[in-house]
């Protein structure tokens, strides 16, 4: 979600466009997914919500990622993921 949704307060302050909780800039961890393959992009800015985590990104920021994500770029590290399938409990 980008963050056209998050609404300015006349303060300068954004809140929530779910909860009208307050908003904040930050650096966030992003899981992102690009096809079948999951991409971890760290140290993005990012405004989310203190009272329910809703995540917002700015256009370019996003665009960004996708670029990212896309690229052959040889990434900073890298993870180890295990898989669960969920099975309803009997």
């Amino acid at each position: 979600m980008t963050g056209k949704h998050a609404r300015k307060k006349s303060n300068g302050m954004k809140d929530c466009y779910f909860c009208k909780g307050r908003v904040s800039e930050q650096k966030v961890k992003v899981d992102f997914r690009w096809g079948h393959k999951l991409k971890i992009i760290e140290n993005v800015p990012a405004a989310v919500c203190q009272q329910c985590g809703e995540t917002y990104f700015q256009s370019e920021v996003y665009k960004t990622m996708q670029k990212l994500a896309a690229s052959r770029k040889k990434p900073a590290a890298r993870l180890t993921v295990d898989v669960h399938r969920f099975r309803q409990a009997v």
